[in-house]
């Protein structure tokens, strides 16, 4: 099982990644491809954190792979909807 601590680290860094990433998006659809690094660097913590989650998984109990599977999924929407821009 997963200890609290490592669940909430890795809860907090996808809240962080998607924060980031969001802004990123947001501000790539005002300055078009003025921010082509920070775009690029967010969809990368994006996958770096999805990677961080699968791993997380393995150790997680019935709970925690609910709730990673519900970030995950919210990670893979902002990851297909950033790359469908085609920036």
């Amino acid at each position: 099982m997963a200890t609290r601590d490592s669940m909430d680290s890795l809860m907090q860094q996808c809240e962080d990644a998607i924060r980031y990433a969001s802004d990123q998006y947001a501000e790539s659809s005002l300055q078009e491809h003025y921010n082509n690094d920070d775009y690029t660097k967010a969809l990368m913590e994006l996958e770096q954190t999805y990677q961080d989650i699968a791993k997380m998984a393995h150790s997680a109990n019935s709970q925690q792979r609910e709730q990673l599977h519900r970030m995950r999924l919210q990670i893979q929407q902002l990851q297909n909807t950033m790359i469908l821009q085609g920036h």
